[in-house]
């Protein structure tokens, strides 16, 4: 009996993903009064106490039901973003509201603010809202003024007001940034994106590559205990290969192809295919937790490679398409966080993990 193809195991995967992760977020992980999806569900798909909504996982969100096609849950959301997280006095979007809908966390984040932009601009291409266009306009420009640091970097968070500086330049952050004007160049057809993200290129070249490895490190080259994570350098070889030659001045490209096989060999379990969540700059593992989007990159990275006519890639990836499933979902949802070892170290279900799961399953062969 011929071995399952790359195509019939992703296309359980997304039988999976419709019939099973997205029900959630339309039933029981909705709140339908708040008009905002739960933070995370249990196992039960029932929700835990609510704290707090972030900006970030509405926006994540709105991704999801964007591209499920589900335009009067995305119309929802997208009403739902304005209202509860923009700051009408200072500009920008607050980081959480409470469980009564006020302000909770006012930080201006560039995590938050890059997934607004990434959102809005799927939101847009795909329903033609021209007030989801203007989002992802106005905000790009607020990110450029209010976050800029040195050397065309941008700070990770401010506060309120957008005068004191509360974390620099990181890593993540500045990956979903080049992901959202990626997106908003694509939905609105202006070239006027392709500048900012060759600046932004080049700026992460010259300070987050570490150069033996090719990776890009979590924090700037050179801070003391630094980490290099497996998850990021598989999402960011994706990212590179969608710029083409936006990025190209950069050298990243060429940087990540490295980074590739160094998180292969070092980050990924030979026996399970987990992907441990980081590495030393030496390549010995320093957190070997095994988070599920970190999972999902490596599968769209190697997806990506064996479109691109990897032979290597293209063995290994029915294979582990058969582990992730095999190790990370179940009839009733998905499995955040695992050890090494196999134990569920996280249990609940948080409501921004189905983007990952989009966006690695569109990538793969259908």
């Amino acid at each position: 009996m011929n071995a399952p193809s790359a195509t019939a195991l992703a296309d359980a995967l997304r039988e999976h993903f419709d019939g099973i992760v997205v029900p959630i977020w339309r039933g029981p992980g909705f709140n339908s009064a708040m008009r905002l999806a739960y933070e995370a569900v249990g196992t039960d798909h029932q929700p835990a106490s609510v704290e707090r909504y972030r900006a970030m996982a509405c926006a994540r969100q709105l991704f999801l039901f964007t591209v499920v096609g589900d335009a009067e849950r995305a119309d929802t959301l997208f009403d739902s973003l304005k209202t509860y997280f923009q700051d009408h006095e200072h500009g920008g979007w607050f980081f959480s509201i409470d469980a009564e809908g006020k302000p909770l966390d006012t930080t201006k984040d560039l995590y938050t603010h890059a997934f607004v932009v990434f959102a809005c601009a799927e939101y847009a291409r795909r329903f033609g809202n021209r007030d989801a266009l203007s989002v992802v306009h106005l905000t790009s420009a607020l990110i450029g003024e209010r976050f800029a640091a040195r050397d065309n970097l941008l700070n990770g968070a401010l506060d309120a007001d957008f005068a004191t500086v509360k974390a620099g330049p990181i890593q993540n952050p500045l990956m979903h940034l080049t992901e959202a004007w990626l997106a908003a160049r694509e939905a609105s057809k202006d070239s006027a994106f392709d500048q900012p993200l060759a600046r932004l290129g080049e700026a992460i070249a010259r300070h987050f590559v570490h150069a033996p490895t090719g990776c890009i490190a979590e924090l700037p080259v050179g801070t003391p205990d630094n980490r290099l994570e497996p998850g990021h350098q598989f999402e960011w070889y994706w990212l590179v290969k969608q710029a083409g030659g936006l990025l190209a001045s950069s050298g990243l490209d060429e940087a990540l192809s490295r980074a590739f096989g160094f998180a292969q060999q070092h980050g990924v379990d030979p026996h399970t295919g987990g992907v441990a969540a980081a590495l030393d700059e030496g390549g010995r593992i320093k957190d070997p937790t095994q988070r599920i989007w970190a999972q999902t990159e490596y599968l769209r990275a190697l997806a990506t490679r064996a479109a691109q006519g990897d032979e290597e890639a293209g063995t290994r990836l029915p294979s582990q398409i058969e582990r992730f499933q095999l190790r990370f979902l179940h009839p009733g949802g998905w499995y955040e966080c695992k050890t090494e070892t196999g134990d569920v170290s996280r249990a609940d279900m948080p409501s921004t993990t189905p983007y990952h799961l989009a966006t690695a399953y569109a990538a793969l062969p259908r």
